[in-house]
């Protein structure tokens, strides 16, 4: 799968731009606060029709337009797809092949990325949310099943918190409907425990020999989705959803008490060890770097499997954030596999020798400029 050209227009600091990118490496360079991070998340948006910086459309609007629009052609192996999203302040309008598509999950999925930013560094350390992100994010686009049971999952769950929080305040509480909400937030948060579950399992085999290959043996790495300290055990699809209801009349009280949904898989969470210890406490800053960027290069071989094509790789300033081996192994990975966009302030340091062919562009204030091609043989003087 590769992105043939992109065109933005009153996109955050973007007024009008049109780019052809070439189906291996493409490199933006720039100072700081030029807008390189901007068109990677002009170009993740097309996977997945959300931000993974905001939840506020009207932030990536420029600055005194109404709306903000991203067009792209994506070619596959066997045919291309023409892809636009316009972003207004009361929502978004996708269109896949120039037809309006009626629902967003219509859109999700037509084109497939991997984005790794310095935050995801965080992913072991930080906090569960940022863990469940990843999951939804990966599932999502390679999944439209998936992202349709965690839409209705998230709808039942604003309406069953927002119905506790009415009885807080005194009003009328009607029991039946709210049984009614409970039972059908349990079936959907079922499907989400088996999707996930399914999910880091095979993750896990992909990312575990990839993980003892840069730790030269040294490592073996595994990961089981839990809820609070309790691991998930295998059951079937009405077990799980007997599970959930268990859980439901267990935290009752306490949910009338707070007001808020105590059970269920947006509480949920994964751990990763090394070695069976839990990388999140004991693990090192350079192991714990070893996972995710074991994990990430797991995501693109995962989305191969499911969608017979490679995704885009996005790499937003991520090389600062990797010593030599590891900028070495992620570069020889990629390599005459993966179209790769990549962002950095200055191109001085990055192991382009390792590379066939890379585009460069330069970026200053929203504008871009095509720079020089490097061809695995000539020197790049860089001028940024």
């Amino acid at each position: 799968m590769k992105l043939k050209t992109l065109k933005l227009s009153h996109f955050r600091n973007y007024q009008g731009i049109e780019l052809c990118l070439g189906p291996g490496l493409t490199i933006l360079t720039g100072e700081n606060a030029q807008g390189k991070t901007n068109l990677l998340e002009s170009i993740f948006l097309l996977s997945l029709a959300k931000s993974h910086r905001t939840n506020h459309d009207s932030e990536m609007i420029e600055w005194d337009q109404e709306q903000a629009r991203i067009e792209a052609v994506i070619e596959t192996k066997n045919y291309e797809i023409p892809l636009a999203l316009t972003l207004t302040k009361k929502g978004k309008v996708a269109q896949v092949n120039y037809l309006d598509q009626s629902k967003l999950s219509h859109f999700v999925g037509q084109f497939n990325t991997v984005l790794f930013a310095p935050e995801d560094m965080q992913l072991i350390k930080g906090a569960p949310n940022l863990r469940r992100r990843f999951l939804d994010i990966e599932l999502g686009q390679a999944n439209p099943i998936y992202l349709n049971h965690l839409l209705t999952y998230q709808r039942l769950l604003k309406q069953r918190n927002s119905y506790l929080k009415q009885e807080g305040r005194g009003k009328k509480f009607d029991q039946v409907f709210f049984e009614i909400l409970t039972e059908q937030l349990c079936q959907e948060g079922a499907h989400l425990i088996q999707y996930r579950m399914e999910f880091l399992e095979k993750l896990g085999q992909i990312a575990s020999p990839i993980h003892q290959n840069l730790s030269n043996g040294r490592d073996q790495l595994r990961l089981e989705y839990i809820n609070g300290s309790q691991v998930y055990q295998p059951l079937s699809l009405e077990e799980r959803i007997k599970q959930l209801l268990d859980q439901a009349s267990t935290y009752a009280s306490r949910e009338r008490d707070q007001g808020t949904t105590l059970f269920g898989p947006h509480r949920d969470d994964f751990m990763t060890y090394v070695n069976d210890k839990k990388a999140q406490f004991f693990g090192s800053q350079g192991q714990q770097r070893t996972i995710v960027l074991s994990l990430k290069l797991a995501e693109i071989e995962l989305i191969k499997q499911a969608r017979g094509e490679y995704p885009v790789l996005l790499l937003d300033d991520v090389l600062s954030e990797l010593d030599d081996d590891r900028q070495h192994i992620l570069m020889s990975y990629i390599k005459d596999k993966v179209q790769t966009i990549l962002t950095t302030a200055t191109i001085k340091g990055l192991k382009l020798h390792q590379l066939p062919h890379a585009e460069i562009f330069y970026i200053s204030a929203g504008n871009i400029s095509k720079g020089e091609h490097y061809d695995g043989t000539n020197a790049i003087t860089p001028t940024v």
